[in-house]
């Protein structure tokens, strides 16, 4: 049963943004509520997280296909979806993320750090949110974008200090074993380690990690044996220490010969030039061991490598080969640059920048551009209005100009989106003109040519000076009237 997994394919995929809500309020003695429409919620990301706790890929070995949740859509009485939930995929320490095409696209190390492998959709904003001056009751509601889905590759490279190298049972696992308080699988027989093991050791105040790299032959860098398999293994450490049998009975093999071939291989796997060496002279208590360890020690010292005369049964040399690499380990932690707990990016716009490119290809104008192809994916072709309010926003973007710029004629199709899933229309130019009158689409004609607040003010006004004139005229008149009856009684008299 497999119990080890450092490479996997994951097809991940983001939850969908909610719909937004087309909706008016609707109340009693109010026949001009307004709209009322909630936006989607958001839909949930896929992030990868490091934790020390992890040691493998096996759990996506078995379940390679993750989603996250959708955004809940909008609803009336501006009620805004429920946002979907972020599902958290934990990962070891040292994992790379890879596109299909083997292109890098994140290397998680340290514990805590995320990356967010599939991008949630946006919710679509509700009719409330799209209300203007110009647009005060919307008909329609953008719909909810697609999360982000594909197909992602992760290897595990360990995150050890010193990579022991050596040939099937030269004795790395048995000096890990004693070194640390690992507990690698021990036998005498060839490919006894199938995974690469990693052990923690103190020298002193240096406390690092040790990992072997089990498998390694001739023709490893080519896929032969288990060598390929865990040769990345091997990329993070600091120093690599040359495991050498001195008490191997096979024919043809020797330490020098050992030592030559697995620096072929390591060579033609690449990268690895710059590090520093040591080699540990294995198995010294065994007989013959100490005498071949005799022999082969003056021409290691002449090619320049630091050797150690080592057991793993009797632990002899081990303190000083543990100390000999810690001190390798410090100086090359000292070296790395201090990294700074804040970093700002700036990434200013360009300024010949249009947020998007148009292209003829066999005929037809491709538009490129986040946010045509976002405000594409949120429309809602079977609703007028929705489609006037996407004219509208490219006809503002210079979309239409731009058309008119490279030449474009009515009738000629225009593609906006990736060719997997874009749209397909036949463009007229009339909308150039009439980008102002799509723009309208969604008014509510009983809001047009509102009167100000001043000027109904001014008529209220109006109306109660001219209805006071008219009673004083009144109360002048029948003053007058009550005179001359009072003229004709004094005549009478």
């Amino acid at each position: 049963m497999t119990t080890f997994v450092d490479r996997v394919e994951l097809h991940v995929a983001a939850g969908n943004g909610g719909h937004g809500c087309a909706s008016v309020h609707r109340e009693k003695f109010k026949p001009l509520g307004g709209p009322d429409g909630g936006n989607g919620g958001e839909g949930g990301s896929v992030v990868l997280t490091v934790d020390s706790q992890v040691t493998t890929l096996l759990e996506y070995h078995h379940s390679p296909k993750r989603k996250a949740t959708n955004g809940k859509p909008g609803a009336g009485g501006n009620r805004t979806g429920a946002d979907g939930e972020d599902l958290i995929l934990l990962v070891p320490d040292g994992t790379v993320v890879l596109d299909r095409q083997g292109n890098v696209l994140a290397d998680l190390v340290g514990h805590g750090t995320t990356f967010i492998a599939a991008q949630g959709g946006r919710g679509g904003l509700g009719n409330a949110a799209l209300a203007s001056a110009r647009r005060k009751a919307p008909g329609f509601a953008l719909l909810g974008e697609p999360g982000e889905a594909r197909d992602i590759v992760m290897e595990l490279k360990s995150v050890a200090d010193v990579a022991l190298v050596g040939y099937p049972s030269a004795g790395k696992s048995s000096l890990i074993s004693v070194l640390s308080a690992a507990k690698p699988k021990i036998a005498d027989y060839p490919f006894t380690t199938l995974i690469p093991n990693l052990g923690v050791v103190t020298a002193g105040e240096t406390v690092y990690t040790i990992a072997d790299v089990p498998g390694l032959i001739p023709g490893a860098s080519q896929g032969r044996g288990l060598g390929l398999e865990f040769l990345r293994h091997v990329e993070r450490c600091s120093v690599l220490v040359h495991v050498l049998d001195c008490a191997t009975l096979e024919p043809g093999r020797d330490p020098l010969t050992d030592l030559e071939t697995i620096e072929a291989e390591l060579a033609e796997y690449g990268g690895l030039d710059d590090r520093p060496r040591l080699v540990a002279l294995n198995k010294v208590d065994v007989p013959d061991g100490q005498d071949i360890a005799d022999l082969t020690r003056a021409s290691l010292e002449e090619r320049g490598y630091r050797v150690f005369e080592v057991s793993a049964a009797s632990r002899k040399g081990l303190r000083e080969l543990s100390f000999a690499m810690a001190g390798i380990v410090a100086e090359a932690r000292a070296a790395k640059p201090v990294e700074e707990s804040t970093r700002i990016v700036l990434r200013p716009k360009a300024v010949d920048d249009a947020g998007f490119t148009i292209t003829e290809e066999d005929g037809a104008y491709h538009i490129r551009g986040v946010k045509p192809e976002r405000w594409v994916r949120q429309t809602d072709f079977n609703n007028d209005e929705a489609v006037g309010y996407l004219a509208d926003r490219l006809a503002r973007l210079g979309v239409e100009d731009q058309l008119w710029k490279i030449g474009a004629h009515e009738g000629d199709t225009v593609v906006i989106g990736p060719e997997e899933n874009a749209v397909v229309f036949d463009w007229e130019p009339t909308m150039a003109a009439g980008a102002e009158m799509l723009g309208r689409r969604g008014e509510d004609h009983r809001f047009e040519n509102p009167r100000p607040a001043v000027d109904r003010r001014r008529e209220k006004q109006k109306g109660r000076d001219a209805a006071e004139a008219e009673f004083l005229a009144f109360e002048a008149l029948s003053s007058g009237r009550q005179a001359a009856i009072e003229g004709d009684d004094d005549e009478d008299q």
